[in-house]
């Protein structure tokens, strides 16, 4: 490989709403046109990924293709041969690298792994799986066999990222330069900005941000709502009891969240919408235009996804697994004859 490579996952199952939209999709769609002329762009669907928690398995090969269609539709490049798309499962290499890690890799390192604490947390022992467990060392295998060394990473995957770092110098160290080691969070942040995308809230509890975990669907907009049902759930939307605009007032958490949902979905800069709002003493006008922008923003975003081309996209799926299957099992190769299994 001549370029640099940026890797990131494309996520492979559940339902996503504008938070994901505005704050992770979009984001990588402009790195992947911004930074093709000078690094190559791997875009992969981490399905394996996908039920290290449980999930409705007759549903995640339809939700997998859905979500892909999702990056096309909100203006994914396919006729860009410097960009990757690929499903993780489809290339061997993944799997096999993680077994040899996993030989490689302390249990408690793993055991104190933030993210497993917090989900295990959430589960019965009976659901908690050596697949969440294991889940860093696949990352480590993701990033690892195509020598990335820029992957923007949010909080929640930063000690995912210093693992992957550590496990490929140690296996280095042991057995000659196997790995690219990948630049370090801070060096992540600076080269792909330390925001690492914005959190739109929740409108029922707008103090905390909008999540499919929540049991209630009534305050978040998924791309899969009906633009009516979308623009209802803003005209419930909680505020509060001061009764003017005052876009100072950082108790206005819901006022906040409507402004930077305008903002976002009429392109409009939010300090623009913000000025023109300030100071009111009715919300409704608020809500009545932001629910306008969110129907108008899904209609148009629902259209282009209808428009998807099927077949472009799964002839750009073959191309790129074609061409990851060949570097990936290079890779793979290099460490099996360095270890002695070949």
């Amino acid at each position: 490989m001549s370029k640099q490579v940026i890797l990131t996952g494309l996520r492979a199952n559940n339902d996503l709403h504008i938070g994901n939209y505005f704050g992770a999709l979009l984001p990588i769609i402009d790195m992947a046109k911004n930074k093709s002329d000078e690094y190559q762009i791997n875009l992969f669907v981490p399905d394996l990924h996908s039920f290290t928690t449980p999930i409705d398995h007759s549903q995640l090969q339809a939700q997998i293709m859905h979500n892909l269609r999702l990056f096309v539709a909100a203006g994914l490049p396919l006729d860009n041969s410097n960009v990757h798309i690929y499903r993780q499962s489809y290339i061997p290499a993944h799997s096999e690298l993680t077994v040899i890690l996993n030989s490689f890799s302390g249990m408690g390192h793993m055991n104190r792994m933030i993210q497993y604490k917090d989900k295990s947390m959430k589960l019965g022992d009976d659901q908690i799986s050596v697949g969440l467990f294991d889940y860093p060392v696949l990352m480590a295998a993701d990033i690892l066999l195509y020598g990335a060394k820029f992957i923007p990473v949010g909080d929640d995957q930063s000690q995912h990222l210093e693992f992957t770092r550590d496990i490929a110098e140690r296996m280095n160290s042991k057995f000659g330069e196997l790995f690219t080691v990948p630049e370090p969070v801070a060096k992540q942040h600076e080269f792909f900005g330390k925001d690492q995308g914005l959190r739109i809230k929740d409108l029922v509890d707008p103090a905390k941000k909008m999540s499919k975990s929540d049991d209630s669907d009534k305050g978040i907009i998924f791309l899969g709502d009906s633009p009516e049902a979308a623009a209802k759930k803003i005209r419930g939307a909680t505020t509060d009891s001061f009764g003017k605009i005052d876009v100072a007032n950082q108790d206005q958490a819901g006022i906040q969240n409507l402004l930077q949902i305008l903002s976002l979905t009429t392109g409009t800069p939010l300090d623009e919408v913000t000025a023109s709002y300030a100071g009111q003493e009715q919300y409704g006008p608020l809500k009545t235009d932001t629910a306008e922008a969110v129907q108008s923003f899904l209609q148009s975003f629902q259209e282009r996804l209808i428009a998807v081309d099927g077949g472009a996209l799964l002839a750009k799926l073959e191309e790129s697994e074609a061409k990851m299957n060949s570097i990936a099992s290079e890779s793979l190769l290099r460490v099996q004859k360095a270890i002695g299994l070949r």
